[in-house]
């Protein structure tokens, strides 16, 4: 038999959409997990009050779907949340289906609930949630992206395609989404290095 891997311990409350992904998560880490059961919590006052209780004492992370809902979701948690610490963890585009579904989702991707436990891992600590230090990127502006090639330039939409998909991000990341998740993994100087090595550079 194997041994039960230990529990990731977590200080932020993790906002998560639905309660199998909650289910998913309490298998793997010690902390608050909170659900927003979908497009409820937009009509959910007492919900959004507890949120806004977290982000101002522990701060939160906000985990939810790399679908379109899952970002109309995470938009509307991050505008209603003026006070206190968001962090975004974002997982890759992996398509499949759940088990416990008959078929998959509107848009064909995993969910939460779908990934394994080293992918979403691997996602908590590109956020920098599990080294219990600072992010490792500083300083990474919109000014070095368009110097890179990947804003404003003529194939920069599909180089931030080719970028996000290389660094296990979803593909529905807006330009200042990816510029935050950058900024918790790498220096401009590490940015430009990957570039090059993944032939995404002049």
């Amino acid at each position: 038999m194997g041994e039960t891997q230990a529990k990731l311990v977590i200080s932020q409350a993790i906002i998560v959409e639905g309660k199998y992904d909650k289910i998913k998560l309490d298998s793997m880490i010690q902390g608050v997990i909170l659900v927003t059961n979908g497009y409820r919590i937009f009509k959910d006052p007492e919900k959004m009050a507890l949120i806004r209780y977290f982000a101002a004492h522990t701060g939160i992370i906000i985990l939810t779907d790399s679908d379109r809902a899952g970002f109309k979701i995470r938009g509307y948690l991050k505008g209603c949340v003026p006070e206190g610490k968001i962090t975004h963890v974002y997982i890759p585009d992996i398509f499949g289906k759940e088990k416990r579904k008959e078929k998959p989702s509107a848009e064909g991707k995993l969910g939460v609930e779908g990934m394994q436990r080293s992918v979403l891992e691997e996602a908590f600590r590109r956020a920098g949630v599990l080294t219990g230090s600072a992010p490792a990127g500083t300083g990474l502006t919109r000014l070095d992206l368009y110097e890179l090639g990947l804003t404003g330039g003529k194939d920069s939409a599909i180089r931030r395609r080719a970028l996000l998909t290389q660094l296990g991000l979803p593909a529905l990341l807006s330009t200042a989404g990816m510029l935050e998740v950058l900024n918790t993994m790498m220096t401009r100087q590490e940015l430009e290095a990957f570039l090059h090595q993944h032939g995404n550079g002049d």
